[in-house]
């Protein structure tokens, strides 16, 4: 008999807790809505190694926006 769609979705929750562990382990700093979104544009054909660095992309570009934002707040505050 196949199994139900609740089996498979537990079986996919599953995976995604074990994956979450391993990312926990190695520091990525992805969260379950992240990492599932990652592994389901892996499953749909984008190459991991390119979504890595999209990612890390995507992270030097939001350090710079924040470092940016704080230097904005920090010299409104001495104009004041």
């Amino acid at each position: 008999m196949p199994p139900t769609n609740q089996e498979k979705r537990q079986a996919a929750k599953e995976v995604v807790d074990v994956l979450l562990e391993i990312s926990t382990l190695l520091n990525t700093g992805l969260n379950r809505s992240q990492l599932s979104i990652c592994v389901s544009m892996i499953e749909h054909g984008t190459n991991p190694e390119a979504l890595a660095a999209v990612v890390k992309e995507m992270r030097k570009e939001a350090e710079k926006i924040e470092a940016e934002k704080s230097k904005d707040e920090f010299t409104s505050a001495e104009e004041e």
